[in-house]
């Protein structure tokens, strides 16, 4: 995607220093460009915990790469192994809910391999290692390749069903001419390209639909406590030129009640193989209200995203819970300074509670975008459309 004109993805390797790996510091937008260089397993812990990067296809792919600059800083080749089950745990343990990081990470130890600590005290265990190093690097780099291609074709499948909305309202307009030809969709939290390493996943129909020509609409969830619809979503479609208005997270189901949104698309972190759906707090009460009013609610889901272990999202999905600080306080620029600033919202002494996920069940779900097209939310469908899965 684009940034001022520029061609930018979330995660690339450095273009000129081997072993460092480049992100989109997300902490700082929408009023800074700020771009951070990871160097150790540290780095990468700190940068996924503390959501320098976030949404599950970057965390994956976050991870991945993590994985690969843990394995060139082990210095004895004997306790290569050790080291690597070691960066495992530690990258795993820092976000509990989105599936991809551990799917990523989990890849990465199958390349690695069985090797026994006798291969490497042999005479070419620095040779051994090298040769690792080259398959993990090749891994994260799959891996992200992967989840670009995905969400490309979330984009072309998600893109159909707009269109057959468009269609229909143009109809309508035809003999109506006060009734809008525009698709009105509207999204929480942020699976855009920066939730993503490119198109993203809920946000890829819609840039699709757009560079189609087609009329679309966004009402972006400002998605509290962190905000990440009002700084991320917000600040892609702006720079992609897809018209957009930012809502309090209460609104929508005000908009559905009277007829302002079309269909409802969201992202996944993690997705059961039963079709329940683990997103950012929120989404729930979101697939209520489209449910209460007839509006179709979409979850863009790569296959990356899906837990085949786990049948009951409610029972069985962790629900990460942050530090009270996100819901105490909040950030923004203070346009009188230039500076951007942190606030207190609640009363000292308050105490506060920061789930950052719910679970909607797989029957407030009108379908499933994946990469292999859209489903229903059910075992039945997903073990149809991947039953190498």
């Amino acid at each position: 995607m684009n940034i001022n004109g520029t061609p930018f993805r979330t995660i690339w390797p450095h273009p000129t220093e081997e072993g460092v790996v480049q992100i989109i510091d997300q902490r700082h937008l929408p009023h800074r460009f700020v771009i951070v260089d990871l160097r150790t397993l540290e780095d990468f812990e700190v940068a996924i915990r503390d959501m320098l990067v976030r949404g599950a296809p970057l965390i994956g792919s976050a991870a991945a790469y993590g994985m690969y600059v843990a394995a060139r800083s082990v210095v004895a080749p004997q306790f290569f192994d050790e080291k690597m089950r070691e960066a495992a745990a530690r990258l795993k343990a820092t976000r509990p809910t989105a599936v991809n990081l551990a799917y990523a990470v989990d890849r990465v130890m199958q390349e690695v391999g069985s090797s026994t600590v006798g291969s490497w005290q042999s005479g070419n265990g620095e040779l051994a290692v090298a040769e690792q190093i080259a398959k993990i690097r090749q891994t994260a780099e799959d891996i992200t390749e992967e989840s670009v291609a995905h969400c490309r074709s979330i984009g072309e499948h998600g893109l159909k069903l707009i269109e057959a909305i468009f269609e229909k309202k143009s109809q309508l307009s035809s003999t109506d001419h006060r009734s809008p030809t525009t698709v009105n969709i509207l999204t929480h939290c942020n699976a855009g390209w920066l939730a993503c390493i490119d198109h993203g996943t809920a946000t890829a129909p819609i840039y699709a639909a757009h560079d189609r020509g087609i009329p679309v609409h966004v009402w972006v969830d400002e998605t509290r406590p962190r905000n990440q619809g009002a700084s991320l979503t917000a600040f892609e479609l702006k720079e992609h030129g897809v018209p957009h208005t930012v809502i309090a997270d209460n609104t929508g189901g005000h908009l559905m009640q009277h007829g302002l949104v079309d269909m409802v698309i969201v992202g996944t972190d993690r997705t059961t193989r039963t079709g329940d759906v683990a997103n950012k707090i929120g989404t729930y009460l979101k697939a209520l209200a489209a449910a209460d009013n007839g509006v179709p609610f979409y979850v863009a889901v790569p296959s990356s995203s899906i837990d085949w272990s786990l049948r009951n999202g409610l029972t069985e999905i962790p629900i990460e819970q942050r530090d009270a600080t996100e819901v105490h306080c909040i950030s923004g620029l203070d346009e009188k300074s230039g500076e951007v600033r942190e606030v207190r919202l609640t009363p000292m002494g308050s105490p506060a509670a920061n789930y950052a996920f719910d679970v909607t069940p797989a029957r407030l779900v009108t379908g499933l975008i994946t990469e292999r097209g859209v489903c229903e939310a059910s075992e039945q469908a997903l073990a149809q459309f991947f039953p190498d899965k």
